[in-house]
């Protein structure tokens, strides 16, 4: 028997998907506006995603749909209480990016520290021609080693990250969930891990407990001059709050990988605006050659998994 799949984002991915050992109908679509969503999917049995937003609407009216296979970890953008209404298996890929990602919250963490685009910027500028001595020092450097590294997340990425931080030297913490009473064996309350952090970075899922988990309160909160890294998801920080307390000074420094809207509109003011002390990077943490390369086969292995009956990575 055959299996009807469709890829609604294709685009997405921009590696090529190992063979599906199985009988199928692929169809690639590069992209799906929600217009053209029930049309696209009608027929499927199997849906891959990756950004694309699947509502209880939408779910309803697809009868012969059995699995959505999301093609990231992050799985906000379907309706899970719809799926598992509606007996569609939702399954994710895990741990192909931990290494990726974390290479890119440490390359955000010491650029800042080390205060790198503003020092691009002065020599770009001509400024170091212009300096009366050798070198050109007009913004403060710090050292990771001995600084305090506060990690909400501790999953694969937030370990790797660990791991990296700890051989610059960095004094490592993970900050337990917002709201927990005693924190377990190797972790600090959250409103601890605000207040010792030199760098507090993100790496925890979106849900509704933690939107807006850092807003104008938790930057209050935090040293003068902490450092906020976030490559998990932009929903996770109150951005006009972020933009103040960069502004004020407050924070030394933020490294952005992720926004709440992506792509963001052409006058989003984070993308946009000229602080030395704020790096955004489009959403590419993840997106290593090799990375993407083991999210594609993972990708085709859920698939082949459930068909045979024995579904793994399964979310729903």
């Amino acid at each position: 028997m055959t299996t009807r799949m469709v890829f609604l984002d294709r685009n997405s991915l921009p590696v090529p998907l190992p063979d599906f050992p199985f009988p199928h109908q692929l169809i690639d679509y590069e992209e799906t506006a929600p217009e053209a969503l029930l049309s696209r999917c009608i027929d499927a049995e199997v849906l891959i995603v990756n950004k694309v937003r699947l509502g209880r609407e939408l779910l309803q009216q697809l009868p012969r749909l059995k699995l959505i296979a999301v093609a990231a970890t992050g799985v906000n953008n379907v309706d899970l209480g719809a799926c598992h209404d509606l007996g569609i298996s939702v399954c994710n890929v895990r741990h192909y990016g931990d290494e990726t990602v974390a290479e890119h919250a440490f390359m955000l963490l010491l650029a800042l520290f080390r205060n790198l685009p503003h020092y691009l910027q002065s020599v770009r500028n001509g400024e170091w021609s212009q300096s009366r001595q050798f070198c050109l020092y007009d913004a403060p450097l710090r050292d990771l080693a001995g600084s305090c590294l506060v990690i909400v997340g501790s999953g694969g990425i937030g370990q790797a990250l660990a791991t990296r931080a700890r051989a610059f030297g960095m004094n490592v913490q993970f900050a337990e969930r917002r709201g927990r009473g005693t924190p377990r064996a190797g972790f600090c309350t959250f409103e601890e891990g605000l207040s010792r952090a030199d760098a507090l970075s993100l790496h925890c899922m979106l849900t509704p407990e933690t939107r807006g988990l850092i807003g104008a309160a938790e930057f209050a909160a935090m040293k003068p001059g902490a450092i906020l890294i976030n490559t998990a998801r932009g929903e996770l920080v109150d951005e006009p709050a972020l933009l103040a307390a960069l502004c004020s000074g407050r924070l030394g420094g933020a490294g952005l990988d992720v926004l709440s809207q992506e792509p963001p509109i052409p006058d989003a003011e984070l993308p946009v605006c000229q602080l030395s002390n704020l790096i955004v990077t489009p959403h590419v943490a993840w997106a290593s050659q090799q990375a993407m390369t083991r999210l594609a086969r993972q990708v085709v292995d859920n698939v082949a998994a459930f068909l045979a009956g024995e579904p793994r990575n399964l979310v729903v």
